[in-house]
């Protein structure tokens, strides 16, 4: 058993991920209203969120900012125990808890700089990962998957759009905290992906509402092979930007790749 603990230690998550314009954007000159921040606490746990300022809203690109870094410096203080971890509800209310303060963030913002709250509006998707479990918690649309050690892909959210079809949930509406997903996946973690909408209608098989593997599956293997940070990096943001992405949204497009590397 000594051996099995030893091996889980010692893997280490490799992770590339960026935000880039859509290509709308551009052409009107408006920033890139997507936002990441991830980060890697000491006992091998992964930190992760994205989130979409909504294309309406003057500074949401303020309020993607203000949701991402607020929930993973949130829940990077929180200190949690790998035995907290064993269960479901201690999670569900942490995910709850983190979107609440990322949500409380945005208001408080709102209120210093006298904006309205729409003006900040986002989307939202947080994301818990370790060797042996991934928890999501959303607001809004993009998704969140994960891949085991038998390459299985699992969908650990779905595009919330609401009852009208481009109806987006933001985390500044005011039934937001009703609508949050959570789902938590116990498994032998090897890859997560997580993504904004932009990218969504490409990521995702609609009709069956699972993960197009033809999309992930090259993605997880060029973050798992991917020994150079910033080549990666700049990999990937020429693939966002690439014909054949581009062609398919003209929406900003956020994408977080990681592995673990034995």
């Amino acid at each position: 058993m000594g051996d099995m603990n030893k091996k889980i230690e010692n893997q280490q998550w490799r992770i590339v991920s960026a935000s880039v314009c859509g290509t709308s954007h551009v052409k009107n000159q408006q920033l890139c209203q997507d936002a990441h921040h991830w980060q890697v606490l000491n006992n091998n746990m992964l930190l992760v969120a994205t989130a979409d300022g909504a294309g309406s809203a003057n500074l949401g690109k303020v309020g993607a900012m203000i949701a991402v870094e607020t929930a993973i410096a949130h829940l990077a203080k929180q200190h949690f125990s790998p035995d907290q971890l064993q269960h479901d509800d201690f999670i569900t209310d942490l995910l709850n808890d983190t979107i609440a303060v990322s949500q409380k963030a945005i208001a408080d913002e709102a209120m210093t700089g006298n904006h309205q709250l729409h003006d900040l509006a986002t989307t939202l998707i947080i994301m818990i990962a370790t060797p042996n479990l991934v928890a999501v918690g959303q607001i809004g649309d993009g998704v969140a998957v994960a891949k085991n050690n038998i390459g299985e892909l699992f969908a650990l959210t779905m595009p919330n759009s609401g009852e009208y079809i481009n109806e987006t949930i933001f985390l500044t509406s005011i039934n937001a905290l009703d609508t949050v997903q959570t789902k938590i996946w116990r498994n032998k973690i090897v890859n997560i992906g997580v993504l904004t909408d932009g990218l969504q209608m490409l990521a995702l098989n609609m009709t069956a509402m699972e993960p197009h593997k033809p999309f992930f599956l090259p993605l997880f293997q060029f973050v798992s092979s991917a020994e150079n940070k910033v080549l990666a990096k700049d990999q990937l943001i020429k693939f966002l930007n690439s014909d054949k992405i581009t062609e398919r949204t003209d929406d900003d497009l956020t994408l977080v790749l990681a592995a673990l590397i034995n």
